[in-house]
């Protein structure tokens, strides 16, 4: 599944990268102020990042593909870390927002609230999230070879509320690739606790 991302960067480049983002980001820019820092987990070649860019936030990249980490460079003049988000330790990463816009589709059921914990715990209180992830049932194979997993909206929202989460926003769309698959859109908060003091 991975391999196609490091193989293909130049097919999934073109196939994605003129895409207007605008209607899947839009809710997360309202919730965010300018200048705000965010990164973008699973950045492909850099088209999300150039939008957030382009609307006064200071963007940085993640991205396990070498090839599309370094379109992503030269399309954002941005920083892209070329890394895996199931080994990287995102607590040296302290930020104000996370996008994960189909970053987690290949991420197995049973994997998702690690995969999901782990990529969020660099995050600030009050910190958001902006996530997709492809409504359906069980699993499906694309003619690439790639394996998707897909979610129910009321799963993911016990996930985040494990984790701490507060769900903003939520909408369905219609993918601009497929209009066969339905993207499941989430602007999460993560909350903010407050210490209480225990009487003595």
């Amino acid at each position: 599944m991975s391999d196609y991302y490091q193989n293909h960067f130049q097919t999934y480049h073109q196939k994605t990268f003129t895409i207007d983002p605008s209607s899947f980001l839009e809710p997360l820019r309202k919730h965010l102020e300018p200048g705000c820092t965010i990164l973008d987990i699973g950045c492909g070649s850099g088209r999300d990042m150039l939008w957030l860019k382009n609307n006064s936030f200071t963007v940085s990249g993640f991205e396990r593909s070498a090839g599309l980490a370094d379109l992503a460079r030269q399309n954002t003049g941005s920083d892209v870390i070329k890394g895996d988000f199931e080994a990287f330790d995102f607590t040296t990463r302290p930020i104000d927002a996370i996008l994960l816009a189909g970053s987690l589709v290949h991420v197995p059921h049973e994997k998702l609230p690690q995969v999901f914990g782990r990529v969020t715990a660099g995050l600030r209180p009050g910190g958001k999230v902006l996530i997709t992830l492809k409504q359906g049932q069980g699993t499906g194979t694309d003619k690439l070879g790639r394996v998707f997993y897909y979610w129910q909206s009321n799963d993911l929202e016990a996930l985040f509320k494990k984790f701490g989460f507060t769900v903003l926003e939520f909408n369905r769309q219609v993918s601009k690739v497929n209009d066969k698959d339905v993207w499941l859109g989430f602007v999460l908060e993560k909350n903010i606790f407050k210490r209480i003091r225990r009487p003595r």
